[in-house]
């Protein structure tokens, strides 16, 4: 299985920092954002890294290069300044991707999420995509999606949050041009059609959204 790292937000509110550093390159404890991930998925056999940039993107292969240093081998999808949004990057990507299911992670979490569980996922029935959710953390209380027997629906009365980490099969993204596009929207129209199987996650997981955030995580690495 290829993996893919969101990495092409400009990163508003941790300015000043991401005046001159994308957010997935700030570091927190021994490793930048972006390293805990790729050092996670080589870690659980997945290998074949892409990684699409904008806001300063020449940063990251300058930074990262082809991988090796990890055990990886990386590919980059630029994007103009500004950014696709997150299904447009990800329809831009694609032919890197190639025609199996991928795993897509946003590259301004921090997990302990166990990634071989994903490397190894067998999308049910008609599925199109499974979506790891996540309990709503202080700054999103009210959710993203409800979770019945495996599968997504808007309709429970307990929402859990989108982690930002998911398995997407090509065809969840099929005759779509590449375009600046929002992923919620897909994902709403996908569920109406019960096309998305997810699971909920209650180990270690941070939206690395604001300068507080990385700094409580920065604190909490290094004490480890």
């Amino acid at each position: 299985m290829k993996a893919m790292i969101l990495s092409a937000g400009r990163g508003e509110r941790l300015r000043p920092l991401t005046d001159h550093t994308p957010k997935p390159l700030l570091k927190a404890g021994k490793h930048r954002l972006i390293e805990h991930l790729i050092i996670a998925l080589v870690n659980a056999g997945i290998t074949e890294i892409i990684i699409n940039h904008a806001h300063l993107g020449q940063q990251f292969p300058d930074t990262l290069g082809n991988g090796e240093q990890f055990g990886a081998t990386i590919s980059y999808s630029p994007e103009q300044q500004g950014g696709l949004e997150t299904a447009g990057g990800i329809i831009n990507a694609l032919p890197l991707l190639g025609e199996e299911p991928f795993l897509v992670v946003n590259g301004d979490i921090w997990t302990d999420y166990p990634f071989e569980q994903l490397s190894k996922l067998a999308l049910q029935n008609n599925n199109l995509a499974h979506l790891v959710l996540v309990n709503n953390p202080a700054h999103h209380p009210d959710g993203d999606f409800s979770l019945s027997s495996g599968s997504l629906s808007q309709q429970g009365s307990e929402k859990f949050t989108f982690s930002g980490i998911a398995v997407y099969h090509p065809t969840f993204f099929a005759d779509l041009d590449v375009q600046r596009l929002a992923l919620k929207p897909l994902l709403l129209a996908s569920i109406t059609k019960q096309q998305l199987q997810g699971e909920l996650y209650q180990g270690q997981w941070s939206d690395i959204g604001t300068i507080e955030r990385l700094q409580q995580l920065n604190e909490q690495l290094v004490s480890e």
